[in-house]
């Protein structure tokens, strides 16, 4: 029989997929009703889901074997990939279709490289949440920044491996600091760190986030930006 702690991991777990479910389909059906482009609803998609880190703490079956935000992630890749227009699983891939509209508008393995990666961080830094934050938050409150105020504001254009503008990647620093800068003050009141120790690692995630994101082609800085933006949070703080 299930004791009240596990009850609880269980519950949580429940939410979190409910949660996600609620957040793919509003984001569909926000751009199949023309309220937003799909982009836009796309970005609505990574940043809603990049909140989940801040529910990390309330798990206390965060490590191996019972990793449950590592349960949390990990079903999502393959939900991601079936909803592709690669699916093994065409009858997925159809009742998915919010998921796929999306998909399809933009890379069509972006949302699944974003899922590996939160996956990845998930496995290893569960227990010290504020890693994954550092790793997230860059691509889901950054990468978001950079979309739209590349598109409505980007004059200074560049290309190395895709075209992006310098606008963008000023808006991608900003928003990966100040977004990072609040989840730790969040954390800093549930774990053993002085939020002023670590502001500095913050700003060289910022910088990392934006130069990832600015480098990388066909949507891979949904791996690029999440796993570089941990490992620099992780040299810099001294491991947190």
């Amino acid at each position: 029989m299930l004791n009240s702690e596990a009850l609880a991991n269980l519950a949580l777990l429940t939410m979190c997929y409910t949660y996600i479910l609620i957040i793919i389909l509003l984001s569909g059906k926000m751009a199949d009703n023309r309220l937003i482009s799909r982009k836009s609803a796309r970005k609505f998609l990574h940043v809603m889901i990049g909140n989940l880190p801040f529910i990390i703490p309330f798990f206390t079956y965060n490590s191996f074997p019972l990793n449950f935000p590592f349960l949390v992630a990990a079903p999502f890749v393959l939900v991601t990939f079936f909803a592709t227009p690669h699916s093994p699983s065409k009858r997925f891939y159809e009742k998915m279709k919010g998921l796929t509209g999306i998909t399809e508008e933009g890379h069509q393995f972006g949302l699944v490289f974003y899922a590996v990666s939160y996956t990845i961080l998930a496995l290893f830094f569960s227990a010290k949440p504020y890693i994954v934050a550092a790793g997230v938050l860059p691509m889901a409150y950054g990468d978001a920044s950079a979309a739209l105020v590349g598109e409505k504001y980007g004059k200074r254009r560049f290309r190395i491996f895709a075209a992006k503008s310098l606008e963008g990647s000023v808006a991608m620093f900003f928003a990966s600091f100040i977004s990072l800068a609040v989840s730790l003050l969040f954390f800093s009141i549930l774990y053993p760190f002085s939020i002023v120790d670590v502001l500095q690692a913050a700003l060289g995630v910022a910088l990392i986030a934006a130069l990832a994101e600015s480098l990388s082609p066909l949507g891979f800085d949904n791996m690029t930006v999440p796993l570089l933006s941990a490992l620099t949070f992780l040299i810099l703080s001294g491991g947190a």
